[in-house]
């Protein structure tokens, strides 16, 4: 049963029971919503990079860190429908562009995003963006484009957000998403864990995306990824089964969700990310790169996948 009333209790009761019933509840929901043997291929490409005046904590792109990643310019249009229509013959179906921004400001930089939505449309791929904070007007300007899927994570609960940003509020991000869902876009958003988190943040993060009405179309849940430079580098990683545990809980909270085994998958064994398909996960990110941090190879993956039988998804067999 689709719900939004869940509670803090609930969601920790679900996590925290015995592994292999976990998995087995999850799997049993999402093979009543979702195909079995099918996760889509989303690759996702970063069209303005570096010098962002957020001071998010993870992230290498802010300008407050002393990290390699340094400003860039923006790519062209022609740049990004290159890059789209390579992924497309690699078999994505879904195409990400992110920018490093505060928020979406008017004028000739969102103009190239907005034609660049139109471009990757025009490719038969489905489009998302992640642009930072957007206004209503933003938001219905990007519907009218094309544009499919708008990303903007939650991160974390709300208590535990104050320690990885200050330039920023909980309460903006969920701004955002409301004046995505109100242009008819659907939404994406989910958070990271390893950051110093307790496993009530973690499924308090869950709560609050489970009580959207509706329940965001997709879920990324990443792992974090420990960059030089940044106020997270010596964080320890986290047990892969932690993730694993985070995706069944998603899943079982969020039935119809696609939930997206997202960054931090180079540091999972083949066996972890197989069984965090399993317990709920049907879409991975596809290529080398995530914005500015490593990927496994589209190879390996390719090669992943056909390990277990599980295939590349059509972009008309999902939901979002």
């Amino acid at each position: 049963m689709v719900r939004h009333d869940w509670t803090l209790a609930e969601a920790r009761a679900i996590h925290d029971a015995p592994l292999f019933e976990l998995i087995d509840r999850a799997r049993a929901v999402h093979l009543e919503h979702h195909r079995a043997a099918e996760v889509q291929l989303c690759t996702l490409l970063s069209v303005k990079t570096g010098g962002c005046p957020e001071d998010c904590a993870y992230c290498p792109q802010s300008s407050h860190h002393e990290t390699s990643v340094g400003a860039e310019r923006m790519l062209d249009e022609g740049e990004v429908l290159r890059a789209a229509a390579r992924a497309k013959e690699a078999g994505s179906t879904r195409f990400c562009m992110g920018a490093a921004w505060r928020e979406v400001k008017d004028g000739p930089a969102f103009d190239r995003v907005i034609a660049m939505v139109k471009g990757v449309k025009s490719l038969g791929l489905e489009a998302c963006c992640t642009l930072g904070m957007l206004t209503e007007d933003q938001a219905r300007r990007l519907k009218e484009a094309g544009l499919d899927a708008y990303n903007h994570n939650l991160d974390t609960s709300r208590e535990a957000y104050r320690s990885i940003i200050s330039t920023r509020t909980y309460d903006e991000r969920l701004t955002t998403l409301r004046n995505v869902r109100k242009a008819g876009i659907t939404v994406c958003s989910g958070g990271i864990i390893g950051m110093g988190e307790s496993i009530d943040d973690r499924c308090q993060m869950l709560v609050e995306l489970a009580r959207l009405d509706p329940h965001p179309e997709s879920v990324p849940v990443n792992a974090l990824v420990r960059v030089a430079g940044t106020p997270l580098e010596a964080v320890p990683p986290i047990d892969p089964l932690e993730l694993v545990r985070m995706i069944a809980t998603a899943r079982l909270m969020m039935p119809r969700s696609m939930v997206r085994l997202s960054a931090g998958r180079t540091e999972l064994s083949r066996e972890a990310q197989l069984f965090c398909m399993y317990a709920g996960a049907n879409s991975i990110f596809y290529g080398d790169r995530l914005l500015t941090t490593p990927n496994p190879d589209k190879d390996d993956d390719r090669d992943l996948l056909a390990s277990a039988g599980v295939t590349a998804a059509p972009s008309a067999s999902l939901t979002s």
